[in-house]
């Protein structure tokens, strides 16, 4: 498929104002963003993109943002990814995170087989990482999780792997959706239901475990709704932000009646953890 990158260069270029263009995009046609030490780029799908529509966004924001657009031509994306991007990991000695083009690995515990497309999502990011490295060493078994903004798939599967009753997986891109699914099918994960949304999804069922590893303006703004689906005695896990938004979360979650339990921190990244008492 052929995709529209749009190049978004901010000033100045924080990691907050990040989150924020991310999310007020998210809405939009985008099926994945990446960023870079430079700026944030967005892909489209086609050809055909509302520049408009954007820039209304855009100019709007409390700090400027340049855009550059540049079409993206039709790629082997599996050769792509095994050339300069995917290589097997292994997350806590444990699990092991590969595509099914990669033939030289050690066998792992667990092992998760993931199909690279546009976006990033194979567990190299620290957020993906913390948040699984708690999945390795909690008791999930019998349990209901959700797993907010999913992504490819991989915390809601590896919850699976460990014996969680039922995963709810949600992202708001369709990419993220379909290749949740795809995962979970290759993966041979049959007690994982993805949905496509936001957290206005949530409300019909409660969860024992929830994880939401998005950004930090999308998590404050949603945690009271992650608060009402989740049980008593439930665990919620925090991710996507840095150490420095520690205490605005925080401050969120115990206005909340949420209890602090403990984070774990690398490369400034944190997964932040609270009971539902």
């Amino acid at each position: 498929m052929i995709y529209t990158q749009i190049t978004f260069i901010l000033t100045p270029d924080t990691q907050e104002n990040r989150e924020i263009l991310i999310a007020m995009l998210a809405d939009l046609a985008f099926e994945s963003f990446e960023e870079t030490e430079e700026s944030v780029m967005g892909y489209i799908p086609g050809e055909s993109f509302n520049l408009e529509e954007i820039s209304e966004i855009t100019t709007a924001l409390p700090f400027s943002v340049r855009i550059e657009n540049e079409l993206i031509p039709d790629k082997n994306w599996n050769e792509v990814w095994e050339k300069n991007y995917f290589k097997p990991l292994l997350i806590g000695n444990r699990c092991l995170v590969r595509a099914p083009f990669h033939t030289e690995y050690e066998p792992a515990e667990f092992e998760l087989v993931i199909e690279p497309k546009m976006a990033f999502g194979t567990g190299n990011h620290e957020t993906t990482t913390l948040v699984a490295e708690q999945i390795l060493n909690m008791d999930i078994t019998g349990k209901t999780v959700l797993d907010m903004g999913c992504g490819t798939g991989i915390l809601g599967m590896l919850a699976s792997l460990k014996g969680a009753k039922s995963v709810t997986a949600i992202d708001i891109d369709t990419w993220s959706f379909e290749s949740t699914i795809e995962n979970a099918r290759l993966n041979n994960i049959f007690n994982l239901e993805a949905k496509l949304g936001d957290a206005s999804l949530l409300g019909a069922e409660t969860f024992e475990i929830i994880f939401a590893n998005i950004h930090k303006n999308v998590i404050i703004n949603d945690m009271p709704v992650y608060e009402s689906v989740l049980k008593s005695g439930g665990n919620l896990y925090l991710s996507g932000f840095y150490k420095h938004d520690m205490a605005d979360v925080k401050a969120r979650a115990e206005s909340l009646g949420l209890q602090e339990t403990g984070f774990q921190e690398k490369n400034n990244w944190v997964v932040y953890s609270f009971e539902k008492r």
